[in-house]
């Protein structure tokens, strides 16, 4: 039954594929039409209307005349949006705004959510990920049993009688064809349910009597659920509990520093990890090829694609780059033009190509997360690898971590503070932290030169967490589940403190 499934799906598939082919060919001129049919969509919006969109004919006039921005920039439009008014950024009447909660910040965003967006980006996405898989592993059994879902933890609520806010996964819940709900577990009501302990309870009773074949979800938050699951059941792997499981879908956050844990508790030769990029602000790349570093930048979503150079960013009239005019291995902050209405949106990532052909990225951090105190200029990539090296040589593993500046003083030079989770002690923290500091230092020239000699940076110092540290002070913040992450890096001790203050 499964090959006949898979069968019947590929020939669904294959005119999809052939599509992902078309653009992986012919990028440029595809980000092009995509630009130009945004701008004719939304010539007859306020800001269409604001910045004469009909009379744009190039990039070059579309880059000269309309500003970069950010949340604030936007905000105006989408308060406005909010209480009903129409054609301001995107034609017609906007119902739906994903409430942003990617970070720890008290303040939330709200993200206009158009019917195009969820159709032509989200839910393509979604749709994109299976096509893939399916593409890359034809007898797979996916099909036959039912994927796990971790999503928001936030229901719908109500902006007014005609607008709606929630998490991203809430909302596609609430628009997803009727079909769909007999492929995912748990049910609706579940997952979307408010208290993330007790949806943790409602989630693991639900699914352990399921044939789950999938997992799709952000690592941290899907490995609390991996051990509650294990718990509950006695179970020492989760193929006791689902043998059929094959692959997890993941994104969010990186997922290097979880992989050893995942690969101990699905301990399954040919279980698959597939990384996608998906955001509030839209869906933009997939791992389309298992064996090659990076994820495929998804070029036919509806949205147009600009890269500002990080020594760009906070300028009043910044240089953004198109795909034509890249380099591989540069970090750029991602600026994107959206059936969503968003106009040249900064969303606060930084990616790296690491392929031109096709355009394949990786996520390198955020344009507010890296540690620069000193001129070091320490991002979250260099953070992540580091760690993982430190690890494999000290066999150790880490579940959470965060890092800020030490500030130099009349005493003391500046340093690296890291507050450290393990889920696996270091036996000699000294050689961790030894290794640490050379890791980082091979993976960042900056980094390096300020370590030389302990002129300018003295060595990393380490706090080791006590256990639940970072769920515990994601719990008081109301941050549990969902999309929320952990600050990995950070430019002032606002995080670190508040975490050092719970630790003590």
């Amino acid at each position: 039954m499964p090959n006949i499934l898979n069968s019947f799906i590929s020939l669904i598939n294959f005119r999809r594929i052939s599509q992902i082919d078309f653009f992986k060919s012919n990028p440029i001129e595809v980000q092009k039409g995509i630009l130009f049919s945004l701008l004719k969509k939304a010539a007859d919006t306020e800001v269409g209307r604001m910045f004469d969109y009909q009379s744009i004919f190039s990039i070059e006039t579309f880059q000269e005349r309309i500003p970069v921005c950010d949340y604030e920039g936007v905000s105006p439009f989408i308060r406005r949006l909010r209480q009903g008014e129409k054609n301001l950024l995107w034609p017609g009447e906007i119902k739906w705004f994903a409430k942003s909660s990617g970070t720890t910040s008290a303040k939330s965003k709200f993200i206009p959510v158009t019917k195009e967006s969820l159709e032509d980006c989200h839910f393509r996405g979604g749709k994109d990920v299976l096509a893939i898989y399916n593409n890359n592993y034809p007898t797979n059994n996916l099909f036959s049993g039912k994927c796990l879902t971790l999503g928001g933890s936030h229901q719908i609520n109500n902006f007014s009688n005609d607008s709606y806010y929630g998490d991203l996964s809430a909302i596609l819940i609430e628009n997803m064809p009727f079909w769909t709900h007999f492929m995912r577990t748990p049910s609706q009501n579940i997952a979307l349910m408010d208290e993330w302990e007790a949806k943790l309870e409602k989630i693991t009773e639900a699914t352990i009597p399921q044939d789950v074949t999938s997992l799709a979800g952000v690592p941290s938050w899907f490995m609390v659920l991996i051990k509650h699951i294990l718990n509950k059941t006695g179970k020492k792997d989760l193929l006791e509990i689902w043998p059929n499981l094959e692959l997890f879908i993941h994104g969010g956050i990186k997922f290097e520093p979880y992989r050893e844990q995942y690969e101990s508790l699905i301990p399954r030769n040919d279980m698959h990890y597939m990384e996608t990029y998906n955001a509030s602000e839209g869906f933009f790349a997939i791992q389309d090829d298992p064996s090659t570093k990076g994820m495929l930048l998804m070029l036919d979503y509806g949205i147009f694609y600009e890269f500002m150079p990080l020594n760009q960013v906070g300028k009043s009239h910044p240089i953004l780059l198109t795909l034509d005019q890249i380099e591989l291995n540069i970090d750029y902050a991602l600026v994107i033009t959206t059936n969503g209405g968003l106009w040249r949106y900064m969303i606060g990532d930084t990616i790296r190509f690491v392929s031109k052909n096709p355009f394949r990225i990786i996520i390198s951090g955020r344009t507010k997360h890296f540690i620069n105190a000193f001129g070091e200029e320490v991002v979250v990539e260099n953070a992540v690898q580091a760690l993982k090296i430190a690890c494999e040589k000290t066999n150790s593993q880490i579940k959470e971590f965060t890092a800020a500046p030490l500030y130099m003083s009349a005493e003391s030079k500046g340093a690296h503070q890291w507050i450290i989770e393990f889920e696996k002690k270091p036996v000699d923290t000294v050689k961790f932290v030894n290794e640490l500091d050379q890791a980082l230092k091979d993976l960042n020239s900056d980094y390096e030169a300020k370590r030389y000699k302990d002129l300018t940076l003295e060595l990393p110092h380490l706090v080791i967490a006590r256990e639940n540290l970072f769920f515990d002070w994601m719990k008081q913040k109301k941050k549990l589940g969902g999309q929320n992450k952990v600050p990995k890096l950070s430019n002032n001790r606002e995080f670190i403190d508040e975490l050092l203050n719970m630790n003590s």
